[in-house]
């Protein structure tokens, strides 16, 4: 079981690896096309969708792990103002809201990506390219969501402090 744990972990650091990765193209996506227009050049196509791609991944691919380690932004003025027994109620049904909301949009996002492997359907602006590979993001990332919110009903740890303030 621990190797199961320590391999489902090691996903979400690599997901949030690539998300990394995935910022550092945009910056040098962004400068090299401005370079481009100042020098009087048109930027690549594919420059810019590639940036387009990786804002959808990126997100898609860092937010897992930031709902594993609590970087997600969050407002406590609420449960901070509880007791603690209210506090973990209150925390752990927003909790378990979230583990709702995440486990219907990995519901959607699956029959999206069914639909567009079904009817081979294309994103055509730069190049053709198929559409299933950018849904694929959404039933992975918000499946895996439901996984990490839920640990939060379920598991010792709370989502929230008990600190007042905003948490990010």
């Amino acid at each position: 079981m621990e190797q199961i744990g320590r391999a489902y972990r090691g996903l979400l650091y690599a997901m949030a690896g690539i998300a990394g990765a995935m910022l550092i193209w945009l910056m040098i996506s962004v400068i090299t096309s401005v370079m481009m227009r100042n020098l009087g050049m048109q930027p690549f196509a594919w420059l810019f969708t590639s940036s387009e791609y990786a804002i959808l991944y990126m997100t898609m691919l860092g937010a897992p792990w930031l709902v594993r380690e609590k970087g997600h932004v969050h407002i406590e003025l609420v449960t901070a103002a509880l007791p603690p027994a209210a506090r973990r109620v209150v925390s752990r049904g927003v909790a378990a809201a979230c583990v709702a909301v995440c486990a219907v949009l990995a519901w959607k996002g699956a029959e999206l990506l069914i639909t567009n492997i079904t009817r081979n359907d294309l994103d055509v602006r730069a190049y053709y390219f198929p559409k299933w590979i950018l849904t694929l993001a959404f039933p992975v990332s918000f499946g895996l969501m439901t996984i990490e919110f839920g640990r939060f009903v379920f598991g010792k740890d709370l989502m929230h402090s008990g600190e007042a303030g905003i948490h990010e």
